[in-house]
């Protein structure tokens, strides 16, 4: 079967960002891999800049742009790390940058957006809201829109974490990752798919906003009015685009409590000293919760981020 993203395209990508982001480590925890049961390799993108892997994306889709029409600027919706990647691309290219952002964002990332020089629209905190207004600003400035999770772009530069993952961590039996709109996991499986073909692809979601886990379930895409979870980057309803490729490219999608999301944060907080968001704990949770279905395999976790709100932690 062929996919509007080709191997190249990934490695095209990975080629294209590479003098702008971090090759991130990949750490491991003897005392995890016993609580889990299996030995389980972290992708470490709480470290990359303005740490998360959105920074690869962003990227890739703001230098994908014709240098001329990329004169006019770039616009976006995100709850932050996404507008922070976009911002941050823009910031790099010279170029303007509109994002809008819903008034509920952890103020961190509120913080990190207008230090990268971006112009902040603040909107009701619903999908319409943000939509609208980024459609509105497009129109009068004549910028570029760039979707956070719904752009093959996007999906490109987001392939790259898992491309390196594979690259230096052979023989993955499995690799998780959150699902949100679904950039990070339709560019994980396509990775996989490339470049470690016997690996297995699953995805955690909070069972709050679990639209990912229904819609593979249905066959078809099933959206929830108003998903609410601790896990703020994960709100957001899965993109078609992404659709395509994870209905036939991923294994399976675990959902996960609330409690389960901060339990798995505190645990790698306290057993790894490195600081992870709720959002990117969720693929953690659901690892540890079906640990039985992965006993003795060597299993990749993307860490997809780490700007938490230090005023406002779950524990």
């Amino acid at each position: 079967m062929s996919f509007p993203i080709s191997q190249q395209d990934i490695e095209k990508a990975h080629e294209r960002i590479s003098p702008f982001v971090h090759n991130t480590p990949i750490l491991t925890s003897s005392s995890i891999d016993e609580i889990f049961g299996c030995r389980v390799y972290f992708k470490c993108e709480n470290f990359q800049k303005i740490g998360a892997f959105k920074a690869r994306g962003g990227l890739n889709a703001v230098l994908g742009i014709p240098e001329e029409i990329r004169q006019k600027g770039v616009v976006t919706h995100s709850s932050g790390n996404h507008a922070q990647a976009v911002a941050m691309a823009a910031k790099t290219c010279n170029v303007p940058a509109y994002i809008v952002m819903p008034s509920t964002a952890p103020e961190v990332k509120k913080k990190a957006v207008k230090g990268y020089g971006a112009q902040i629209t603040f909107c009701e905190p619903t999908q319409i809201a943000r939509e609208e207004n980024a459609a509105r600003i497009q129109e009068e400035t004549g910028a570029t829109f760039i979707s956070p999770y719904n752009d093959y772009k996007v999906i490109e530069g987001q392939a790259t974490s898992s491309k390196e993952l594979f690259a230096e961590q052979e023989n993955l039996n499995a690799v998780f990752t959150p699902v949100g709109g679904g950039g990070l996991l339709a560019g994980t499986s396509l990775s996989a798919h490339y470049f470690s073909p016997t690996t297995k692809v699953y995805a955690g979601e909070p069972a709050n906003a679990d639209d990912a886990h229904r819609s593979l379930k249905a066959g078809e895409i099933v959206k929830i009015p108003q998903p609410k979870s601790i896990a703020d980057g994960l709100l957001t309803g899965i993109g078609d685009k992404n659709w395509g490729i994870i209905k036939e490219l991923v294994d399976d999608i675990f959902t996960v409590t609330e409690d389960e999301i901060i339990e798995a944060m505190r645990l790698v907080w306290e057993r790894m000293k490195i600081i992870i968001e709720p959002s990117c704990a969720v693929p953690v949770a659901a690892l540890l919760k079906n640990r039985d279905q992965f006993t003795g395999q060597n299993v990749g976790v993307i860490l997809s981020g780490g700007n938490v709100d230090l005023g406002r932690l779950p524990f």
